[in-house]
């Protein structure tokens, strides 16, 4: 066992929400590189989405990605199904085969659906397999070539802008195209004020919705692209990051329920992607070994309190997926273990994280609170070195 005397043991987190790469985008990441950030997060589950090459629309993309995180991995991996084959908005997957084959739920994740009668298809029977969808928001057609937050900031950086209402009319659409055929719908990556107020006005019309909200959106505002006299592509996310008043209502949509958990979109990206101008940077911030001690400044401001922290990251993404055994540190549940220090001070270095992913825009910023070991399945999947954790 591991001495946690004076730490905060928690159940071990999960992430409803990110990118391993592998297959096919390996340069960027791997199961192995990226579940061992994930356990340096805190993280003993993590469902990975399927923007992969190829894309998860097919048992054998499934199988290779159970066995290679069986061989490889340092946290449980849930795969996540494409909604369409190829993610192309064109034809549904095969839910039934992809369920079978182990898929927790279904997005395109990073292609909108645009087709609703596709959308309301798979609701539909989403719905009658018990599995959720996960809908990437955004009208392409107000997005268009936008790399940064609409507004002044944007204007005065002359970049193209995302206006708010690209996420906030694809919310409503898919909000009510679930409550007319009685649906669940899961909300990625909630971005701005706007989206909050309709998913809490759904949840108080009886809407079977649920919502999470990166760490990034939840604490960094647009002005993050800016550092210095140039611009950070570091910060550039899809959604992007918004404005002050954005954040705050995502705070307070986290405290009051509207927003059920956090999860992190972790996005590695290689070198090249990023180091280059902003307009051909790749969206996406690698988030998975800095997501607690983000969070935990909301918790240090006293914006929201620690429990609520810790059942963002744990029971409430369990009940989303309807996975009851996880998220819990119940009698007869994985032994999956989160340690943390609340008060540990640590830099960022997105040098020596595990991921292979550096894209991080806290690159050198100090941050309270730290994860101090992870027990995935029983066994030490990570040690913090720099901490006297001596086995007893």
């Amino acid at each position: 066992m591991l001495d946690a005397t004076s730490l905060i043991v928690s159940p071990g987190f999960i992430d409803l929400h990110c990118h391993l790469r592998q297959p096919g985008y390996e340069h960027k990441e791997t199961i192995a590189t990226g579940t061992e950030a994930a356990a340096m997060g805190g993280f003993t589950t993590v469902c990975c989405m399927p923007n992969t090459n190829p894309p998860i629309d097919s048992k054998a993309v499934v199988d290779f990605i159970k066995l290679t995180a069986i061989t490889d991995g340092s946290a449980r991996v849930l795969p996540i199904g494409c909604i369409s084959q190829g993610r192309d908005g064109k034809e549904q997957s095969d839910l039934s085969e992809l369920i079978a084959a182990g898929v927790v739920a279904f997005s395109d994740d990073g292609s909108p659906v645009s087709d609703p009668q596709l959308m309301s298809d798979a609701l539909a029977d989403s719905r009658a397999h018990g599995k959720i969808i996960i809908e990437h928001c955004e009208d392409i057609s107000i997005s268009g070539n936008g790399v940064m937050n609409a507004g002044q900031l944007a204007d005065k950086l002359r970049l193209a802008g995302i206006p708010v209402e690209a996420e906030e009319m694809a919310v409503e659409r898919v909000i009510s195209l679930a409550q007319l055929l009685s649906a669940k719908v899961h909300i990625a990556h909630v971005s701005t004020a706007g989206s909050v107020d309709i998913i809490r006005n759904a949840k108080e019309q009886g809407v079977e919705v649920t919502a999470e909200a990166t760490p990034h959106h939840l604490t960094l505002t647009e002005d993050c692209v800016l550092s210095g006299n140039r611009l950070n592509t570091n910060a550039k996310v899809n959604p992007p990051l918004r404005t002050r008043a954005d954040v705050d209502a995502l705070v307070v949509g986290l405290r009051d329920g509207t927003i059920d958990a956090i999860a992190t979109d972790h996005a590695p990206h290689s070198e090249d992607d990023k180091i280059c101008e902003f307009d051909r940077a790749a969206f996406g911030i690698s988030g998975f070994e800095t997501a607690l001690g983000s969070c935990m400044s909301l918790v240090h401001s006293k914006k929201i309190d620690l429990n609520t922290l810790i059942s963002k990251l744990t029971i409430e993404p369990a009940r989303i997926l309807d996975v009851p055994l996880l998220g819990t540190l119940k009698v007869g549940a994985p032994a999956d273990v989160t340690i943390f220090d609340p008060d540990a001070q640590w830099q960022v270095d997105g040098d020596i994280f595990a991921s292979m992913g550096s894209n991080t825009p806290l690159n050198g910023h100090t941050l309270t609170g730290k994860v101090m070991a992870t027990i995935f399945g029983g066994k030490v999947a990570y040690r913090d070195r720099t901490i006297n954790l001596e086995e007893v």
